[in-house]
């Protein structure tokens, strides 16, 4: 388990990302798609795989959901459970793999997984394991990395000179991403893009308010790709 130092430096890596004018930016427009494609969440369940520090479920519990955060990293869980100190949030937050979720079926009315698929191994196996979670009639939203953009060259080219995250990373595409949630037997709802400008704040400023507009046209060129699928009753 990783030690205060540790969970310290963690803490500031994402305080870092979210004062930047970037990383504001970004963070804004993926969690307003991801909440568009959620629907209210009001008194439902909703499971978190892949909470990290615990932000997004601190938001979802704040617009009244009953939140259980799920990562993998120990270090990351005990993040999270500072930050709910801090906002006076409550969640429940938990420790696990998300190919093997310790949880009983039919749990959540909804589950939000954001850059998680790029980073396991058997993204079939994790999305077969959110879908056994969600209530019959429950919603999957998943955000993930998308292919084709100038955001994935760029981590492709750290992965290739020797960055450890970038290196094992995977890109995915919509078609990609609704095949997976397919083959788990769930229903696409609905398939939106995010964040179409390069890794550059001064062109982000520029071309954020129609950011979402491109969202429903198209995914080609997204550096964030989500998929909303229902759980058939």
């Amino acid at each position: 388990m990783a030690g205060p130092q540790s969970i310290e430096g963690l803490r500031e890596s994402y305080a870092r990302w979210r004062s930047s004018t970037l990383g504001q930016i970004t963070d804004r427009l993926e969690q307003k798609l991801l909440f568009e494609l959620a629907g209210s969440v009001v008194g439902k369940t909703v499971l978190d795989v892949g909470c990290g520090d615990g932000a997004l479920a601190s938001e979802l519990a704040r617009h009244g959901a009953i939140v259980t955060g799920l990562d993998a990293d120990p270090a990351m869980i005990a993040t999270a459970r500072r930050l709910t100190e801090i906002e006076a949030t409550q969640l429940q937050l938990i420790e696990g793999q998300v190919e093997r979720l310790p949880i009983n079926d039919a749990a959540f009315d909804l589950v939000l997984a954001v850059t998680v698929l790029c980073f396991v191994r058997d993204a079939e196996q994790a999305v077969g394991e959110m879908a056994r979670v969600l209530k019959p009639g429950g919603r999957l939203v998943i955000g993930e990395l998308g292919r084709w953009s100038l955001w994935a060259a760029y981590r492709r080219i750290r992965g290739w000179l020797g960055h450890p995250t970038w290196r094992a990373a995977r890109f995915r595409t919509a078609f990609e991403l609704s095949e997976l949630v397919s083959t788990a037997g769930l229903e696409v709802a609905g398939i939106r893009g995010a964040a179409y400008y390069p890794p550059c704040s001064a062109v982000a400023r520029l071309l954020a308010p129609f950011d979402l507009w491109l969202g429903r046209q198209t995914t080609l060129g997204s550096a964030f790709i989500a998929v909303s699928a229902m759980k058939p009753i």
